[in-house]
């Protein structure tokens, strides 16, 4: 009888400690889809910036519509990528996608930036120059944000390949889930240099 009790005990305390460490591992993912979450809102912001800052340029960069086409295609494209990883943040292949997206959108509003330099008049517009600095604010709070996401994939990650909690997360289908990580080449961190 005591043998019984003793295995019956053994048991429970095995089931409690699975539990627990499931229902961590279930915690940590929602942080860091909340985390996702709040990278999304940002970016949907940036997203809505970058339309009325190429209708802004647009008066003053005519000749550099190859440019400005360029700006609202990248834009076009992160939004669809942005959907796709924003509807399931563990999705590895939707979430590289979206990464690859966002810097080709960045490289494109990197070009912008520079060549907008050249334009005086561009520059002093009151129009352009809060929407640029709304969006460096908007750059600014995606960098906090992607900060903070990786801060809690890397917690998310750390549990499930460690033991014990890998038995729970494989046995559980749990996945790893990607950091946000910069796309760019060597070659693309490299100043832009705009000559005319």
């Amino acid at each position: 009888m005591t043998a019984v009790l003793v295995l019956l005990a053994i048991i429970a305390i095995l089931v409690f400690w699975g539990v627990g460490v499931y229902n961590r591992i279930v915690a940590l993912r929602n942080y860091f889809k909340n985390a996702f979450s709040q990278i999304d809102v940002q970016l949907k912001r940036r997203y809505d910036l970058i339309p009325n800052l190429v209708e802004t340029a647009k008066a003053y960069m005519a000749h550099e519509r190859e440019t400005l086409e360029a700006v609202i295609g990248a834009r076009n494209q992160a939004v669809d990528a942005n959907k796709k990883a924003a509807g399931d943040p563990a999705d590895a292949v939707a979430f590289r996608q979206m990464v690859a997206a966002d810097g080709v959108l960045s490289t494109s509003l990197g070009k912008f930036f520079a060549l907008s330099e050249a334009y005086p008049d561009l520059k002093a517009n009151q129009t352009m120059m809060q929407l640029s600095e709304e969006l460096t604010s908007t750059e600014n709070r995606i960098a906090f944000a992607r900060q903070g996401y990786n801060d809690s994939v890397m917690s998310y990650n750390t549990v499930i390949e460690q033991f014990p909690g890998s038995l729970i997360a494989n046995s559980c289908g749990f996945k790893t889930a990607e950091l946000l990580e910069s796309t760019e080449t060597p070659e693309e961190r490299k100043a832009i240099k705009v000559t005319f």
